[in-house]
C-alpha cells in the first residue's frame, strides 16, 4: 500500500457515541411546533473506501400548521471514519416546496479530494485534509476533550459544503445548566461562528448545548432568524454508548 494512504489518517479517540445510538428532537418556532428531527447511528458498522464507518441518518420533517409555511422533508446521511472521525461519504436528499435535490459527495482522503453526483452529472473537487461534512462535523465535535479548552476558544475543521471548502468556526463558551424535559442537565455551550448572510441573525445567531457527560449529547439548539428564532430541543434520547446520569 502507498505510503501516502497511512499518511491521510489520522487516529480520534473517542468514547462518546457508537452504533445503534437514537436522538428525536423537537423544534418550536415561536408557539408553533414548527418539525422533528431524528438522528440515527446503524447498528452495524458499514465499509466505505475499505474504511469502517459510523452510517449516522439525520430526516428533518416539518409538522402540521408550519407545513402550510414551509413544507420540509430532508434527509441527510453520513458515513463518519470510525477511526479518524472525518467523513468518508455524504448523501443528501432534499425536499423542500417544490425544490428537489438528491447528491452524493464521496471523499477520497488519499489525493484530498471529494466527488460530488447529482443531476447535473458527476464533478471532482479538491477539499482539505481531514475534511468534515455538514453532518460529521457535528460528531467530531462530540470527541474534543473541553477540559483542555477555556471560554472564548475556537475550534475549527474543514468543511465541504455546497461544492465548497469553508472552515468551520466553533466557539465555546463555557459550562452552564440547562432546563430540559429530563430535568437540569450540566452543559457545555458554544456557538458556530457564522459569516453574514440572509437567514441567520449575526455572528452568534446559533448556540448548542452539549451535555457535559461521557455521551457529550446535543440536548438543546437555539437559533435567531431574520424572521424569528428556532428552539430545538432533545425528546428522546436511545442506545447511549456510556450511562446515562439525566
Amino acid at each position: 500500500m502507498p505510503s501516502h494512504t497511512h499518511d491521510a489518517y489520522r487516529r480520534v479517540s473517542q468514547t462518546s457515541f457508537g452504533t445503534g445510538e437514537h436522538l428525536e428532537y423537537r423544534v418550536h418556532y415561536g408557539m408553533f411546533n414548527a418539525a422533528e428531527a431524528t438522528v440515527d447511528v446503524s447498528p452495524q458498522v458499514q465499509y466505505v473506501n475499505g474504511r469502517p464507518c459510523y452510517k449516522i441518518n439525520v430526516v428533518g420533517t416539518t409538522l402540521g400548521a408550519f407545513s402550510w409555511f414551509a413544507k420540509i422533508r430532508d434527509q441527510w446521511q453520513s458515513w463518519l471514519d470510525t477511526s479518524a472521525i472525518v467523513t468518508q461519504k455524504f448523501y443528501r436528499n432534499i425536499k423542500e416546496n417544490d425544490y428537489r435535490k438528491i447528491e452524493t459527495t464521496l471523499f477520497d482522503h488519499a489525493t484530498n479530494t471529494a466527488t460530488v453526483t447529482d443531476e447535473n452529472g458527476t464533478k471532482t473537487y479538491n477539499v482539505a485534509n481531514h475534511i468534515q461534512d455538514a453532518i460529521s462535523g457535528y460528531f467530531f465535535l462530540r470527541t474534543v476533550d473541553f477540559d483542555k479548552l477555556k471560554a472564548g476558544d475556537l475550534i475549527e475543521m474543514p468543511t465541504f459544503f455546497e461544492n465548497k471548502v469553508y472552515k468551520m468556526k466553533v466557539k465555546y463558551r463555557g459550562k452552564d445548566n440547562v432546563k430540559t424535559k429530563f430535568g437540569k442537565i450540566k452543559t457545555l455551550r458554544m456557538t458556530p461562528v457564522m459569516p453574514d448572510n440572509q437567514l441567520f441573525k449575526g455572528e452568534n445567531s446559533i448556540r448548542i448545548w452539549v451535555s457535559d457527560d461521557a455521551n457529550r449529547v446535543p440536548v438543546k439548539v437555539e437559533v435567531d432568524l431574520w424572521v424569528g428564532a428556532l428552539v430545538m430541543e432533545l425528546r428522546t434520547y436511545q442506545g447511549a454508548r456510556n450511562a446515562v446520569s439525566w
